[in-house]
């Protein structure tokens, strides 16, 4: 059970590395008037604070 927090813990971090990733292209795009659908900035708080409650879990569960 505690390996599978820590493995959901590792991909929600990963995702939000991915929606840091994509915030960063979102301000560096170079025509402004082409504006994008994805919340990244949410996503990336969502995936971190999901993060932290699956770790939390998991310290918990010892």
């Amino acid at each position: 059970m505690q390996q599978q927090l820590w493995a959901g813990a590792a991909v929600a971090v990963l995702v939000a590395i991915i929606g840091g990733f994509g915030e960063h292209r979102r301000r560096r795009r170079r025509d402004m008037d082409e504006v994008g659908f994805m919340p990244w900035t949410l996503i990336q708080v969502l995936a971190m604070l999901i993060a932290l409650i699956l770790a939390s879990v998991a310290l918990n569960l010892r």
